[in-house]
C-alpha cells in the first residue's frame, strides 16, 4: 500500500507535459525491411500557455529496430511555435520549464522542449535538445513567439 501511495505522489508530483499530434511525414530513405527512415512533423500545444502551438519535424529511423522501437533517433530537430489564440498562462511560468518530452531511443536518450519568458521583451521563447544519459548533444534549435493582443483573422 506504502509503494501504492508512493508512485501515486510521484506521478502527481510530475509535470504536465503536451502530448504531439502527428501532422505528416515523409520517408528520407528506403529500407527493404522496416519502416523506411523519414522525418515526422509533430505539433503540440503548450499545456500552460493558451494560444501557443509548437512544430517539431525531427527524424526518426526505420529498419528492423526502428519498427521495434530498438533504434537510436538522431539529435537534431526543428522547432517553430506560433501564437494561434489569445496568449493567457495557466499559474506562474518556470523559467526552463520542460513543455514536451519524448524518447528517442530504447532507455538512454530523449528530445525535449523547453519555454523560458523572456520578460524584458515580452516574449517566450522555445528550446528544443536531445540529451543522453551520459552525454547530451550541443544540437538544438529555438524559437520565439511575442505576446501579442490577439486579433482574429477575417
Amino acid at each position: 500500500m506504502r509503494v501504492a501511495k508512493g508512485l501515486l505522489g510521484v506521478l502527481l508530483a510530475m509535470p504536465l507535459l503536451a502530448s504531439a499530434e502527428e501532422i505528416g511525414q515523409v520517408s528520407t530513405v528506403f529500407k527493404f525491411v522496416g519502416p523506411n527512415d523519414r522525418i515526422v512533423v509533430e505539433a503540440f500545444d503548450d499545456p500552460r500557455v493558451e494560444g501557443v502551438t509548437c512544430y517539431l519535424s525531427r527524424a526518426k529511423t526505420g529498419g528492423v529496430k526502428g519498427g521495434l522501437g530498438l533504434a537510436e533517433d538522431r539529435a537534431e530537430a526543428s522547432i517553430a511555435c506560433r501564437q494561434v489564440g489569445p496568449i493567457s498562462f495557466k499559474g506562474e511560468l518556470k523559467d526552463g520549464e520542460e513543455v514536451f518530452k519524448e524518447r528517442t531511443s530504447l532507455v538512454f536518450k530523449t528530445m525535449q522542449v523547453v519555454r523560458f519568458l523572456d520578460k524584458k521583451r515580452n516574449t517566450l521563447v522555445y528550446l528544443v535538445y536531445s540529451d543522453r544519459l551520459i552525454e547530451g548533444s550541443p544540437q538544438n534549435a529555438v524559437t520565439a513567439i511575442p505576446i501579442l493582443p490577439w486579433v482574429q483573422p477575417q
